[in-house]
């Protein structure tokens, strides 16, 4: 993105929508991934003499995916997933745009030109992030109640926001998790900040990626992101999801509740469960984002040249037709 904006810049939601586009089409890609590492995360682990259903309980991601077509068939992997995908959009849009925002003021006030530093990146993306969480968490809140709910308790997108209102903190409750989300802005602060770093590292001077080289760099920087913030993870969809049956239907009210919980229960390695799908679906997701965030960008970019291009041959024939016009009435004027 800093690349190209050298050559060509595009207005934030340019970004906003390449950005958009990008994350929406990769998470559709991979949706799958998704019910799984969020039912791995919310489960409690068993005990001796539990006597949870061996069908309710998924020991890894093959074993969570062959339940769940067995019990819901292939429409059970696709659970929420309307409502997941405008979350995803939106989420994606308002990112895009408040980072190229906060860049473009960043570059305004930046004394030595060339690309901002490790710190600067972290920063700005965790400003971004932090706006974006702002706006769009409701729609997370009651997509990640969708996707953990059973078959017969499954509703809408805006039934299941109303059971949230009523069951918990009134609205409060659709921004249930905000506390973890802004701790979880480290992740896009990371991923993004990484992204950049890498680019300017593995590919000095490319001005536009190859659809490898941005898949490469989005797999990679997603992994870093994610291995130092899966805790944290794991926290924000146990306080999102309906509580597990040991709490007797009591919500967490904290994403430090949730690790206390599971570290009781599960040990320390619980608060990395989900951990497999869960990088698995960022390096495909985030891979995918950023190759196609980079074509729909340099897509943009050509047709603004080509926008002003017909702008400017309009510009020149109305400047030439209005000098024929002064040429042709002058004459008359100097007999007047």
């Amino acid at each position: 993105m800093a690349a190209q904006s050298k050559v060509a810049p595009l207005p934030p939601w340019g970004y906003a929508i390449a950005g958009s586009a990008g994350a929406v089409w990769a998470n559709a890609l991979v949706y799958p991934l998704d019910i799984v590492k969020t039912k791995l995360q919310v489960q409690v682990k068993r005990k001796p003499g539990d006597t949870t259903s061996d069908e309710d309980h998924y020991k890894d991601t093959g074993d969570a995916i062959a339940k769940i077509m067995k019990q819901e068939g292939v429409a059970g992997l696709y659970q929420g997933m309307a409502s997941s995908l405008a979350g995803v959009g939106s989420t994606n849009f308002a990112f895009f745009y408040w980072f190229t925002m906060v860049r473009t003021l960043y570059a305004s006030y930046q004394k030595t030109p060339g690309p901002p530093g490790t710190a600067a990146e972290l920063s700005m993306g965790a400003v971004a992030g932090a706006l974006a969480q702002l706006f769009t968490l409701p729609v997370a809140v009651i997509t990640t109640r969708q996707q953990t709910q059973s078959k017969g308790e499954r509703k809408g997108f805006f039934d299941t926001g109303r059971e949230v209102i009523a069951s918990e903190d009134g609205w409060t409750g659709l921004w249930r998790g905000l506390k973890a989300s802004l701790v979880l802005v480290v992740n896009p602060s990371i991923t993004y900040g990484a992204y950049e770093r890498l680019r300017t590292l593995l590919f000095p001077n490319v001005v536009v990626l190859k659809p490898w080289q941005a898949f490469l760099l989005g797999a990679m920087s997603k992994s870093l992101a994610t291995i130092a913030t899966q805790p944290l993870i794991v926290a924000k969809v146990g306080l999102q999801s309906k509580p597990p049956p040991a709490r007797n239907g009591k919500p967490f009210k904290s994403f430090l509740e949730v690790m206390a919980f599971i570290i009781e229960h599960e040990g320390v390695l619980g608060l990395f469960k989900g951990i497999v799908p869960q990088i698995s679906k960022g390096i495909l997701v985030q891979g995918i984002l950023m190759m196609t965030k980079e074509r729909v960008e340099l897509a943009f970019i050509l047709l603004f040249r080509y926008v002003r291009k017909l702008r400017d041959e309009q510009l020149k024939k109305a400047a030439a037709f209005a000098a024929e016009k002064a040429k042709e009435a002058a004459p008359a004027l100097l007999k007047a």
